[in-house]
């Protein structure tokens, strides 16, 4: 393994900056007037890893995108709609799904068993093809990063920002870079979020051990993020790995492989804190950190139980320092607790110490809970467990964005 990790964040790149990937994004006709379909596309086809929905109910996409991830093992090209979800539409929405995934084989000359599907949108409501068929022909990718920013514009739904972060690490000597983009803003409770999510590299790796890694890292970042409680019938985090790069294959046994998985991690964090902090109605992200807990797994149970708890989103939003919402979801995560032993800061002030509530200054905490980012710390003293967990405060927007949704 390398002593120390060689990484760097490009602010001015995105998803067609590894090499080879190229990408575009146009407006078809689900939408009104915003871009509503996209395409990502290799030169050659690249090994691939997905990670779906653990909604019974999955979108007909899910099923094409699937064949391709576990039975192909490679993947040359996704197309993706937003608008329209293609959920609960039967033996009709499967249909249109394959029928996506060809009409893209035929435009870009490649094999229809190297393409994926992702759709996100209304669900319900049969595909409209037409407009489908009208935006392929449109569809003509590029690697310019105009390109890429089309790309992240089309895959949007009710978010108000593009999500995207590129990394740059060193692997056998060679500059190898790791980029994602992502939508999502409501119905965002992973296993995994509303959420569709693509990530590119040019890292040499083979799908095996790119699907290990992607598996362990959605754990600590896709699925450590919570907005409103629901799971989507959509969800999709493909990796796409060219190996253009040049590299060596790579494995955990590979002396630069703590290079290449912090890269993804890093990548994986930065768009799940990005889906957080976008959550419809939103106005901060708020980030639980837990330790002491009987086991990694439990700190992040707890974390994820306290960021989602609607009273704590509510105080949050308020600037309300009401403790008491925080100690009473820690206590109903299911976890293994001590109430004498729990500590709970927000920011830097603390609000409980080994079950013992502590003097505090409202006014300071007012301050800390105005700021766009909040911060709360749990101790629970009972083992060597640690965990984070996102999330966003709960505002009277979400309503009426949720409210109003198909209209």
């Amino acid at each position: 393994m390398t002593s120390t990790i060689e990484m760097k964040k490009l602010a001015s790149k995105n998803i067609v900056s590894p090499k080879g990937f190229s990408a575009a994004g146009v407006h078809c006709g689900i939408k009104h007037k915003k871009k509503d379909l996209a395409i990502l596309f290799s030169e050659v086809p690249a090994s691939v890893a997905g990670v779906f929905t653990t909604n019974a109910v999955q979108a007909a996409p899910i099923k094409v995108t699937k064949e391709v991830v576990y039975n192909t093992g490679k993947m040359q090209a996704i197309i993706v709609n937003s608008g329209n979800a293609n959920a609960c539409t039967g033996k009709q929405g499967v249909a249109d799904a394959y029928e996506m995934q060809g009409l893209a084989a035929e435009k870009l000359g490649i094999d229809a068993q190297l393409i994926g599907v992702a759709s996100t949108g209304v669900i319900g409501e049969i595909m409209n093809m037409e407009p489908i068929k009208n935006g392929v022909a449109m569809l003509a990718p590029n690697a310019k990063l105009e390109s890429g920013i089309d790309f992240s514009q089309a895959i949007m739904t009710t978010d108000k920002v593009m999500k995207s972060t590129t990394y740059a690490t060193i692997i056998d000597g060679k500059e190898v870079l790791v980029s994602g983009t992502a939508k999502g803003s409501g119905m965002i409770e992973p296993n995994m979020a509303t959420m569709l999510g693509f990530i590119t590299t040019d890292a040499n790796i083979e799908s095996s051990e790119l699907q290990k890694a992607l598996s362990e890292i959605t754990n600590l970042t896709f699925n450590a993020i919570t907005v409103d409680g629901d799971t989507s019938t959509n969800d999709t985090v493909i990796v796409m790995a060219n190996g253009l790069a040049g590299n060596a294959t790579l494995t955990p046994a590979h002396p630069d492989w703590e290079n290449f998985y912090t890269a993804l991690r890093l990548v994986s964090e930065d768009l799940a804190k990005l889906i957080a902090r976008d959550g419809e109605g939103a106005t901060k992200l708020i980030e639980v950190e837990v330790e002491g807990a009987i086991s990694d797994e439990e700190a992040r149970k707890i974390a994820k139980t306290v960021v989602g708890s609607p009273l704590v989103k509510t105080a949050v939003f308020g600037c309300d320092a009401n403790w008491g919402r925080i100690i009473c979801a820690i206590g109903y995560s299911g976890a293994t607790v001590d109430p004498e032993k729990i500590t709970i800061k927000i920011g830097g002030a603390t609000m409980v110490k080994n079950g013992e509530p502590t003097k505090f200054s409202e006014e300071e905490l007012i301050e800390i809970l105005k700021m766009h980012e909040v911060k709360i710390y749990v101790s629970l003293g009972v083992g060597g467990g640690h965990g984070f967990a996102w999330g966003c405060d709960l505002t009277y927007d979400y309503v009426q964005i949720n409210a109003s949704y198909r209209s």
